[in-house]
């Protein structure tokens, strides 16, 4: 396994890089296409959170870029400053997918609803995992830590398996939406899907990350403990 595991570290890598890389790509090449109605992203995404009836949902602008996310805790949809005022179908289809989070959560789409609950676990997780692992390798007294910190960090793959479906919905509500409601013309739309799917595969990258990850936390926990005997 611990081969494997080595074996599959270069090309998780280099699949994170081209997600980020296409994600970008693809927000900038159609950054430059404006919607034919004409309507901001902000009023997009305002328009189809009251059209669910959201009102009670509010809108902020942040800095940066690609920044975007919903914030359930305070009930926000956060758009950021290459995104809030645009026209583009870019910003339009980030917009609707952020929307697309509201949505689910008031709705208690259950992906989302389990994501939410393990968050906790899955930051200690991250944080302490490797840590633990390591302790247990080299203090023999605490090898109990190993399976703990493995089983932690299960739980951070555990949370990006359950990502994946909250992200593919956002977008398919976000599309489904656009169309069906007319904000952006058939042309618009094809558009505005090749941006949420360039952004969809980063999920799917950082899926394939952390289990690789997993596996070779697995295998220095098995080299270690042969090692040991």
């Amino acid at each position: 396994m611990l081969d494997l595991a080595y074996f599959l570290v270069i090309p998780a890598m280099i699949f994170a890089l081209f997600a980020q890389i296409k994600v970008k790509m693809t927000f900038s090449k159609y950054s430059n296409t404006g919607n034919q109605h004409g309507y901001t992203a902000q009023e997009v995404a305002r328009r189809i959170l009251d059209d669910n009836g959201l009102y009670n949902v509010s809108i902020e602008y942040i800095s940066g870029s690609l920044t975007d996310h919903y914030d359930p805790s305070a009930n926000v949809i956060r758009l950021s400053e290459s995104v809030y005022n645009s026209t583009s179908v870019a910003a339009i289809g980030v917009a609707a997918h952020e929307v697309g989070h509201a949505i689910q959560h008031a709705q208690g789409y259950s992906p989302i609803k389990i994501r939410q609950a393990i968050i906790p676990v899955t930051q200690i997780g991250s944080k302490l995992a490797v840590p633990l692992v390591l302790l247990g390798l080299f203090i023999s007294a605490f090898d109990w830590l190993i399976p703990v910190g493995i089983l932690l960090y299960t739980g951070v793959v555990f949370f990006q398996a359950v990502t994946l479906p909250v992200e593919f919905n956002a977008s398919g509500r976000a599309l489904r939406t656009l169309d069906d409601n007319l904000i952006l013309y058939k042309d618009e739309v094809k558009m505005a899907r090749k941006v949420l799917s360039a952004a969809a595969m980063t999920y799917v990258a950082a899926m394939f990350s952390s289990l690789v990850s997993l596996l070779r936390l697995i295998a220095i926990a098995n080299g270690g403990g042969r090692r040991r005997r």
